[in-house]
């Protein structure tokens, strides 16, 4: 651990950090996708996680009482395991902390809790096709890519 690894501290985010996941949200999809966001939509979507633990939740790590990364958990019911995949999104982290292991303290940590859970048979994510740095950092973790490709039909009711 480095010395700023060493002074996080992770938690679960509650209705208190809304406007900071916002913004990391905002900041993230303007970064990975060159996406402007709808910031209402953006903030009630973020709300109703918040409120309701059965969408998921958000894991934020803490450093000298200011917030510095975040992922989000949402849940994917396999039949085939009888179980859920815990799928990690909306990962980000300040850029002046990137490669710090930050990234890798909020990971642990939500592998760990994963684990512990009798109903948790993986975790799974997604990223850009392009983004050799992020899936580099996910197998040093022990991902690995599966066999599935991503497709996906886009409505925009909200834009």
């Amino acid at each position: 651990m480095n010395n700023i690894t060493k002074n996080i501290i992770i938690r679960n985010a509650t209705l208190e950090d809304i406007e900071i996941i916002v913004d990391f949200n905002l900041n993230l999809a303007a970064e990975t996708e060159n996406k402007s966001l709808n910031k209402l939509i953006l903030a009630e979507g973020v709300r109703k996680i918040l409120l309701d633990k059965n969408k998921g939740f958000y894991v934020l790590a803490i450093l000298d009482n200011k917030i510095v990364g975040q992922l989000m958990i949402t849940y994917e019911w396999s039949d085939w395991r009888n179980s859920y995949f815990w799928w990690i999104q909306s990962v980000y982290v300040l850029p002046q902390f990137r490669k710090s292991g930050i990234f890798k303290l909020l990971f642990n940590h939500i592998k760990v809790l994963a684990i512990k859970q009798n109903n948790v048979c993986g975790l799974r994510l997604y990223t850009d096709k392009d983004n050799i740095n992020a899936m580099n950092a996910y197998k040093n973790l022990g991902m690995h890519q599966s066999n599935y490709l991503l497709f996906e039909l886009e409505f925009n009711k909200n834009n």
